[in-house]
């Protein structure tokens, strides 16, 4: 087999005690077989169905014993077919032995491949584990477990068993589930397998882990602690986002009796001067260009090279610091794992060491790392120690991605404090704000979390899979609704909203509720011209308290009527904070763009420039929270033109270092702006340099 060829056995409870689970276990083991025809096509795969009135295996035709154990696909490698024969599993009607269908599977797998392919080979279980197993012709079902065991070691076979069980009814033989879950315990002990219960059909959709990515390493040297002391480590991707799969270009063009046509298509690109449309440029005769204000800066490659950023690869340590004073929203990228060197012994008693010392002292360390040679950027992380608590797993470190300075993005959101007293929430608002927030804790005390991150399957991707598997049979299928599965991660949890509909009334009659419709003027703008806000007849309880809605006081909260010389900047945001009349905002706006324009026009050999500018930058925010785009774009274009006119191109270079730039539709949704165009201006606007 291939190198990173995998067989696969399914082994499928359909006994009564799962027949709530069997609707998801086909959507899981179908989007398991899905995946591998788009990324793993050459493996292998079978099917083995077990507590089915019938029986079908060769064990039972050649040994005797292994009863209601089916046989529903033989290994081969994935198709089509296999898809649709998972996509209506049979429902049992008596009790399934998974022992008996771990040793017809394991039968397979050896008749199959015999001692080749070890590590590659794998079995997996899903039952609900409720069903008595029989006991052995010789010796005791743990001896039975040892051998089979030994067997699976031998030939390099892997075990992952995933147990659904939902809400346990009255009937459920307790001492029979104990001794099954000792069983399964048994074979992690033993040999290469694990286990996992699930409780909801929601997360076994996520239990089974449906696409096998190979391990490599990113990085395999030295972790330099100082000059004289070295630790031989390697490093790996402990996680990374799954994307979609990439999408290919397909041509039609090809005659459709030609089998062996790849309908692939080639895009060859061609580079025309501008003032000769009809001559091609050449590679030699081309050259990268970056833009620098209103010029385009030529770089050669000979000369980009000669600047470029060439470290040396390595990983050293800069220094220790307390865990405390890196905080978790700086992770950047996805999560690394550092390890020891495999079979250096040295080196993981070092790990070990390092990795339990900084546990111990709640310390991490902060590491520049080059990953490979001629690497062109420098990475700063923080390792942190991850001690293992099992005798067979090694201690390791995880290492995160740390921003530099341009990095941090500083969002200053308004609090409510800011406003007046009479908009703050009362006692009994508060209390019914924070028992809503509570109500939606997905990991109450008490209780066990839904919705776990190792258990959730993407939806947006487990929806694309079966839309794909739809339109392989029938091209021209519409996309059909979100599954039902799905749904219950994507929407609220309809029971959950019931448990709590008491604090959700609650949190009704103490607000009053309205529709938000699409508003074209900021919330703060609206506030501005109804500064009431609400009825003030209206009801604050549930009618028997009686309690009525004050109104909204319309205050002046500062006494500035004019910009003045001194501090127009303090100025011109007290008359934007103004609330007690529409025109503060009109007048503020206009005071200052007089302000900007006499400063433009009366400067001398650019004096003004820098102030000009810094009220420009005012303005513009100001425009920007108070959601005036028109106001702010149709002065920036009247500024451009009088710059143009009367040749005063350095206020213009000025603005472009400045990269003051119109306001687009991603900043006020009343601008008619777009992105491209706002970043365009600097361009289009610019005169030209003499």
């Amino acid at each position: 087999m291939a190198r990173n060829k995998e067989a696969l056995l399914l082994l499928l409870d359909v006994s009564p005690s799962m027949h709530t689970f069997l609707p998801e276990v086909e959507k899981l083991c179908s989007m398991l077989l899905q995946k591998k025809l788009i990324y793993s096509k050459n493996d292998e795969v079978g099917i083995v169905l077990f507590g089915t009135e019938d029986t079908n295996n060769e064990l039972t035709k050649e040994v005797g014993g292994y009863e209601h154990v089916v046989v529903l696909r033989h290994i081969k490698v994935v198709d089509g077919d296999l898809v649709e024969a998972l996509q209506q599993l049979p429902r049992g009607t008596v009790a399934g032995d998974f022992l008996d269908a771990i040793v017809v599977g394991m039968d397979m797998l050896i008749k199959k491949f015999g001692s080749t392919n070890k590590g590659k080979k794998r079995l997996c279980l899903i039952t609900s584990a409720l069903c008595p197993i029989k006991d052995p012709y010789e010796g005791t079902k743990e001896d039975q477990i040892g051998t089979i065991a030994e067997q699976m070691s031998a030939h390099g076979m892997k075990l992952e068993c995933i147990v659904a069980r939902g809400r346990l009814s009255g009937n459920v033989d307790m001492r029979i589930m104990d001794e099954n879950d000792l069983l399964l315990k048994l074979f992690s002990t033993k040999t290469t397998a694990k286990t996992l219960y699930v409780e909801t059909p929601t997360s076994l959709l996520g239990a089974l882990r449906t696409r096998s990515i190979a391990p490599v390493t990113i990085f395999r040297g030295d972790l330099e602690l100082s000059p004289k002391m070295r630790i031989k480590v390697w490093v790996y991707k402990k996680t990374a986002e799954e994307r979609f799969p990439t999408l290919k270009q397909y041509s039609d063009q090809a005659p459709p009796t030609d089998k062996f046509a790849t309908h692939e298509v080639k895009v060859d690109f061609e580079y025309k001067s501008v003032e000769e449309s009809s001559k091609v440029v050449p590679p030699e005769q081309r050259i990268k260009g970056y833009r620098y204000g209103p010029q385009v800066i030529p770089i050669s490659s000979a000369e980009w090279e000669a600047v470029k950023f060439k470290p040396e690869k390595g990983v050293k340590l800069l220094g220790f610091t307390d865990a405390s004073n890196v905080m978790r929203h700086y992770y950047m990228h996805d999560v690394n794992i550092f390890i020891a060197e495999p079979s250096n012994t040295k080196a993981m008693l070092a790990v070990s060491a390092l990795a339990r010392a900084m546990k111990e002292m709640n310390k991490v360390a902060i590491l520049r790392c080059v990953w490979r040679q001629g690497q062109g950027s420098v990475v700063i992380g923080i390792l942190t120690p991850n001690v293992s608590d099992k005798d067979d797993i090694p201690d390791s470190f995880y290492f995160n991605v740390l921003p530099y300075a341009e990095d941090v993005r500083e969002f200053q959101f308004p609090s409510f404090s800011n406003l007046p007293a009479s908009w703050q929430p009362n006692e009994e608002q508060q209390e019914a704000a924070d028992n809503l927030v509570k109500m939606l804790d997905l990991a109450p005390s008490g209780s066990k979390e839904t919705l776990l991150p190792d258990l959730t399957p993407n939806p947006v991707l487990e929806r694309f899979y079966r839309h794909l598997e739809l339109k392989s049979k029938h091209p021209d299928a519409a996309v059909p609704p979100l599954d039902e599965s799905l749904k219950k991660i994507t929407e609220p949890d309809p029971k959950l909203l019931s448990q709590n509909k008491p604090i959700i009334d609650a949190f009704r009659r103490r607000f009053e509720l309205k529709e938000n419709p699409k508003l074209k003027k900021s919330t703060r703008r609206l506030l501005r011209e109804r500064p009431s806000g609400l009825n003030e007849e209206a009801s604050m309880g549930d009618g028997s308290d009686g309690q009525a809605i004050k109104s909204i006081e319309n205050t002046s909260t500062v006494g500035v009527e004019k910009i003045g010389d001194s501090t127009p900047i303090q100025d011109f945001e007290a008359m934007m904070s103004c609330r007690d009349s529409p025109e503060w905002v009109g007048k503020a706006i206009n005071e200052m763009k007089n302000k900007i324009f006499d400063l433009v026009e009366d400067s001398y050999e650019g004096d003004n420039y820098l102030k000009a500018l810094e009220y420009l930058v005012a303005l513009r925010k100001g425009c920007v929270l108070e959601q005036e785009p028109k106001q702010f774009n149709d002065f920036l274009h009247h500024l451009y033109k009088y710059c143009e006119k009367h040749n005063l191109n350095s206020f213009c270079e000025s603005l472009a270092s400045k990269e003051i730039m119109l306001i687009n539709k991603t900043e006020a949704a009343d601008s008619e702006v777009t992105e491209d165009e706002a970043r365009s201006l600097m361009v289009k606007k610019e005169p030209k340099l003499e």
